[in-house]
């Protein structure tokens, strides 16, 4: 069964305010007729650091920095749409085609709502098709840029921040996350006081410790041929996989009793771990052919 839904929110004692995490009241600035968003700005920084140690890490393999450039140029605009188009689709189609719902929402991009998953498909599609046009191994690039993606990650979270969305349960914790009340995030029927897990900190969190786990594992297997990208994968998913299913209550597609991301979230470890062994089995075939040709 498929539905749009919220689940329920567990009644906790409420914290006075100020005692836990504040929300920002700050969420961009004007400079003439452009408003600019700080939820913008969280996603700009992200990528703009993905850029830099992408980049690193390229040249350092000796290769030409131009490409990485290049990769960016079509890869950022196209997992943006992607992500723009999996929290459409699939995290909450309902608020957006649903009764009472205003489709053109779908392009107010600035107000939240882009979905990684959908954001690594699309730009995975459009770095495959750079790096062909460059010669160049999409496996190589993809480790190049894997803990790059983390850090990106880690930092766009704190978007989420300023727009005050996708916060977890309440809690009575110190680092409670304090929301407006009357913000339509707020979870109806809640005390105003009520503190909420700071999902976004968990996550950026998790991500920034991907990106040691990454470099740290590279630098000691030298992991190539698509193998960091699948640990990537795995990694992710995993730390967001139980976000999903033991935080999160901002309103979300559900399947079979669960939220749509705890599924991909599975299918994204799973694929990470599945891609992993594949490329961890054909270089073994491949040795132990290469050894049967020299013995013979």
């Amino acid at each position: 069964m498929l539905l749009s839904a919220v689940p329920p929110v567990p009644a906790l004692m409420s914290v006075p305010l100020g005692q836990g995490l504040p929300s920002p009241d700050w969420t961009g600035f004007s400079a003439g007729p452009l408003t600019v968003h700080a939820y913008a700005l969280c996603i700009l920084a992200g990528i703009a650091a993905a850029l830099w140690l992408t980049t690193r890490r390229w040249e350092a393999r000796g290769l030409d920095p131009d490409i990485v450039w290049d990769v960016v140029l079509w890869a950022v605009p196209a997992g943006i749409v992607g992500a723009r188009v999996y929290h459409v689709l699939v995290t909450d189609p309902a608020g957006y085609f649903g009764p009472g719902a205003d489709p053109v929402d779908v392009l107010r991009i600035w107000e939240g709502g882009l979905g990684i998953m959908g954001a690594v498909a699309f730009g995975a599609v459009a770095a495959w098709w750079v790096c062909r046009r460059h010669g160049v191994s999409l496996a190589v690039f993809a480790d190049a840029a894997a803990p790059g993606l983390l850090l990106a990650q880690a930092i766009g979270r704190w978007g989420n921040w300023f727009n005050q969305e996708l916060f977890g349960r309440p809690t009575t914790l110190p680092w409670g996350l304090e929301i407006d009340p009357g913000s339509a995030t707020f979870p109806a029927g809640l005390p105003a006081d009520t503190l909420f897990h700071p999902t976004f900190l968990y996550e950026s969190l998790w991500n920034l410790l991907g990106v040691v786990l990454l470099l740290v594992l590279d630098r000691r297997f030298r992991l190539d041929g698509g193998r960091l990208f699948a640990l990537y994968l795995v990694h992710y998913g995993i730390g967001r996989m139980l976000i999903e299913l033991f935080l999160r209550i901002d309103p979300s597609l559900m399947v079979l009793g669960a939220r749509v991301h705890v599924w991909t979230s599975l299918g994204v470890v799973l694929l990470g771990l599945t891609l992993f062994a594949v490329i961890v089995h054909r270089r073994r075939r491949a040795r132990g052919g290469a050894v049967d040709a020299a013995r013979t």
